[in-house]
């Protein structure tokens, strides 16, 4: 096996701190307000006004399809698959106060086009030579617990900055010498690699959903869900050029590289949406159910995708907006969560399920199911690369799974002991493997 690099994604999650330590966190009276509970033990991840940090928003339009027992038991159980702690040191008069709250409506949230103007700003003037071999073999590693980018070459620390509350993927433009880093409260950073630093950032809403560039480079196409729309950004000045209002929450939108074409579907609509990215028009296409969380084929022909609640995977062609395959089983649990290869003519993928516990492998084109491989828990993604023999899994534990791609035997690796392995990159030659690894004490 090629030497493999582990990078930590130390993540210093503010619930790990004292504060939610059981033997620390006294019964609260039971008179005590409702809002103060919320401040206490909610606001760290999800805003004082409720808008989200480096958790969702927690406003009665986002909350409208959970009940309250279901709420009752998220709170005092968790979610499964995310990083949500227990709260069930709080009566249960306590946690009804908090979903009271929750359902109580917060005023003068809005963010327009004037408030993303006036939000932009300078952040650094001074420039430095990180002296670059490589642009295709830089890394991008974000420490969430302390908030900040690392810049890597193979093994190389080349910079690092802060940044607040990082939340979907980092995007570089083609020529490889610029990135652009999201967050989950509505801010995108523009990071110069020619330069050294970084250079700017704008807030394009109070919750972001993610961030893409037009194949061109020239625009950044920002998703939100608060305010729901898409804001235009020009790339190089991070002016808004255009801010799109939606009725529905958007999934998210991701570029087309064979065409001035991105698209995106809604978490609550049955639609597709193409939008020409030239000239910022929208076209809307129907479904027949919502699409959560999908990826898009090797040549962009086909989305694959799934509704989190739902028991389908779904293949749409992208021309045609047509179904032309189907299959019972369970939804993914990410946006791109699965990864795809090629061996002997065949294009194949694979994907985790929510809440099941194995991977399930198909063949591409004329998709088919070839196994269902048991990875011993629920994961988030599967990665590869085409050096690699291996699909490389996690399963909620401190175990790496690797998957042999002949004959889908896998094996076992404990990168740390007793620390949670969720994810891995690859350098672009694949001979380094980057493992996300969460601890919680950064």
């Amino acid at each position: 096996m090629r030497s493999i690099f582990y990078i930590f994604f130390l993540s210093t999650f503010l619930f790990a701190q004292s504060r939610f330590d059981s033997f620390y966190v006294h019964q609260l009276e039971s008179k005590t307000d409702p809002k103060e509970l919320y401040v206490k033990y909610c606001a760290s991840c999800h805003h004082e006004k409720r808008v989200g940090i480096s958790a969702p928003p927690l406003l009665p339009i986002f909350l409208k399809k959970i009940n309250d027992k279901r709420l009752f038991d998220i709170i005092k159980n968790s979610l499964p698959q995310t990083l949500m702690p227990k709260f069930d040191f709080l009566s249960d008069d306590e946690i009804f106060a908090i979903i009271k709250y929750l359902r109580s409506p917060e005023k003068d949230i809005s963010w327009n086009l004037e408030d993303i103007k006036n939000s932009y700003q300078i952040v650094d003037k001074k420039e430095k030579r990180l002296n670059i071999k490589n642009h295709e073999d830089i890394t991008l590693v974000v420490e969430r617990g302390a908030n900040r980018v690392w810049i890597m070459e193979n093994k190389e620390i080349l910079d690092w900055f802060n940044f607040n509350n990082v939340h979907g993927g980092l995007k570089f433009t083609l020529d490889g010498k610029n990135f652009y880093v999201p967050t989950r409260d509505g801010w995108i950073g523009h990071y110069s690699l020619k330069e050294g630093r970084l250079k700017d950032k704008i807030r394009a809403c109070i919750n972001l959903r993610n961030i893409s560039l037009s194949r061109d480079g020239k625009k950044i196409f920002a998703t939100c869900l608060m305010p729901q729309a898409v804001v235009i950004f020009d790339s190089l000045t991070l002016k808004p050029l255009k801010k799109i209002d939606l009725d529905g929450k958007i999934s998210a939108l991701y570029e087309l590289y064979s065409k001035d074409e991105a698209i995106f579907t809604f978490r609550d609509k049955s639609n597709l949406v193409k939008i020409d990215t030239n000239s910022l028009e929208l076209k809307y296409f129907d479904l027949k159910e919502p699409i959560e969380d999908f990826f898009i084929d090797p040549f962009e022909e086909f989305i694959i995708g799934t509704t989190r609640n739902g028991k389908r995977l779904s293949v749409y062609d992208i021309d045609r907006l047509q179904k032309v395959f189907e299959a019972k089983i369970e939804g993914m649990p990410h946006l791109f969560s699965a990864t795809y290869w090629y061996k002997d003519g065949e294009f194949y993928f694979a994907t985790p399920h929510l809440r099941k516990p194995y991977v399930t492998i198909w063949q591409m084109y004329n998709w088919k199911l070839i196994k269902k491989v048991n990875i011993g828990g629920d994961g988030f993604f599967v990665k590869t690369h085409p050096s690699s023999a291996f699909l490389w899994a996690d399963n909620g534990s401190d175990e790496l799974i690797l998957i042999d791609k002949e004959d889908y035997t896998i094996a076992k690796k404990i990168p740390i002991k007793n620390k949670r392995y969720i994810h891995t990159e690859f350098s672009s030659n694949g001979e380094l493997a980057y493992l996300s690894i969460y601890e919680s004490d950064g």
